[in-house]
């Protein structure tokens, strides 16, 4: 079997399970951020009174903070209640971060478990060798009320990646490469293995940028493979037992896909749509408004680390705003302990709290018609950051250090 397969058939009470196969899936971990307030009405209307364990429920602010709204105030203030009197133990009010940053910070993504939340970019959490997927909002009504979902058995894709990256190349280059080649369907409902050298001598942090634009090729889940790497990093952040989970040697995939990345250059996804990906030098030139560093597709300390170094003694271009926003709140300490913070405000950007803001158009620096934004985030849909008019390109961190700098897209040299 391969990983999903094993850890679905342990979830469900199996000895195996088969693709496309329904089960019946015990989760051990349920995250929303504010939308757990369409899930609150939706448990309201099941007619259960208590959700089915408060210590297995993560709930947290990221979206909309501070509130921009009042609307979004009374949301607040209704989460807070419905936490207070579920008793759920594990709620993170809006000062810790991005929801896929701070669930890995506090010990909640354990390899070989189930973990769903109400948020595509779920899948973020494979990087530590657990299920992990996004789910509606009335899906996870049910769990809040039994604890358990129905899923069916995906079938799985192996990509091996070989070589060593270019200077200023890194995962996110790759996952826009890869993403580029299968499109925005390539991976429809299937669950994503990433192996090889490549993946193996990765930081934590860029495992997780590759599980986190996984989603955007359709994929259901997506894993890197747990290794001593990632057992070292959970067993620092949790107290609770957990089994690694690794496919047989016969398990069997419906595509198995090499890559090299030896030869790969900078990459960058093109308005509309993720899957427009071009190589950074065939857009150079472009004029551009604003510049995006952060979230949590590349909103941690070793994004905010290349940016510094880029931006070390320069100034951004005056013509363009850029935006920081570290991933959480520890990655916030750790960038000011590490001095990339000043180096930022010297520069001339504009360091925002830890939080989702602009990245789906909710406040924080939106675009107006006509505008250009270079963004380290995981979408760019037409109208995702503010006017529908607007243009939003995906690149590494490297790159967009390197083109607030000049005031138009740069390939990093």
């Amino acid at each position: 079997m391969t990983i999903v397969e094993k850890i679905l058939a342990r979830a469900s009470g199996k000895k195996k399970v088969v693709p496309n196969e329904i089960v019946m899936a015990r989760v051990d971990v349920a995250m929303s951020h504010e939308n757990a307030d369409v899930v609150l009405r939706a448990f309201q209307e099941i007619g259960v009174k208590k959700v089915w364990d408060p210590e297995k429920i993560v709930i947290l602010f990221d979206h909309r903070i501070p509130a921009e709204s009042e609307r979004t105030a009374t949301t607040h203030k209704r989460i807070r209640e419905f936490v207070k009197e579920q008793r759920i133990k594990y709620f993170y009010d809006l000062k810790e971060g991005i929801c896929h940053q701070i669930l890995p910070e506090f010990g909640h993504c354990r390899p070989g478990e189930v973990l769903v939340g109400t948020d595509s970019h779920t899948t973020t959490h494979g990087a530590f060798g657990t299920f992990a997927t996004g789910i509606g909002g009335t899906e996870m009504a049910g769990v809040w009320a039994t604890g358990e979902l129905w899923l069916k058995v995906p079938e799985s894709i192996k990509i091996y990646v070989q070589g060593k990256f270019r200077k200023y190349v890194s995962a996110k280059d790759l996952i826009l490469y890869i993403i580029g080649q299968l499109k925005a369907d390539g991976a429809d409902y299937k669950s994503v293995e990433f192996w090889g050298p490549t993946i193996s001598q990765m930081s934590i942090a860029s495992r997780m940028v590759l599980t986190n634009l996984s989603m955007e090729m359709g994929a259901k889940n997506a894993f890197v493979s747990p290794d001593e790497k990632t057992i070292e990093f959970v067993r620092k952040r949790t107290q609770k037992k957990f089994q690694v989970v690794l496919p047989d040697k016969d398990a069997e995939y419906c595509q198995t896909l090499n890559y090299d990345v030896s030869d790969l250059r900078p990459q960058i996804a093109c308005p509309h749509a993720v899957d427009n990906v071009k190589p950074v030098m065939e857009v150079a030139g472009l004029k551009i408004h604003q510049v995006l560093i952060g979230s949590c597709t590349n909103g941690r300390l070793e994004d905010l680390k290349i940016a510094a170094q880029i931006l070390e003694g320069k100034k951004v271009h005056p013509e363009v705003r850029l935006l920081i926003i570290p991933a959480s709140r520890q990655v916030y300490l750790e960038a000011l302990k590490a001095g990339y913070i000043e180096i930022f405000i010297k520069a001339g950007a504009l360091v925002l709290n830890p939080g989702c803001g602009p990245c789906l158009g909710a406040h924080q620096g939106l675009l107006a018609a006509g505008e250009v934004c270079l963004s380290t985030t995981n979408r760019n849909f037409k109208g995702r950051m503010g006017s529908p008019d607007s243009f939003i390109y995906l690149a590494s961190p490297a790159t967009a250090a390197f083109s607030a700098i000049k005031g138009e897209i740069t390939e990093p040299q």
